[in-house]
């Protein structure tokens, strides 16, 4: 199961509100990156027909069903640092990342 931390849901909610946007979150795994495979998030009106729907804390969240396999466990947070801010993915399911952090492998 996919998880959000509570910070990440009132940042996409905030976001969302801020656009005027209807819909939920857009969670997936995409190939590329030097590892192999990046993290890809957006906004989506509905979901797809092969999608996995989460509820959290009046959140959706879409996750298709490939994507779904890699993100099995992972939470994803929001972080507001002195080095930047930004969605973080901790995925248990990697085997390792590139230097920069933006794509992973499994």
């Amino acid at each position: 199961m996919l998880t959000l931390t509570d910070m990440a849901i009132q940042k996409v909610k905030s976001i969302m509100e801020e656009r005027g946007e209807q819909g939920g979150l857009r969670i997936a795994v995409v190939g590329g990156g030097c590892s192999g495979f990046q993290y890809q998030m957006s906004l989506d009106r509905e979901p797809s027909s092969d999608d996995q729907v989460i509820d959290m804390n009046g959140l959706k969240i879409f996750v298709d069903s490939r994507s779904l396999l890699y993100l099995n466990g992972t939470q994803v947070d929001y972080v507001d640092g002195l080095t930047g801010s930004g969605f973080k993915f901790e995925n248990p399911n990697t085997k390792g990342s590139c230097g920069c952090g933006e794509s992973f492998y499994v």
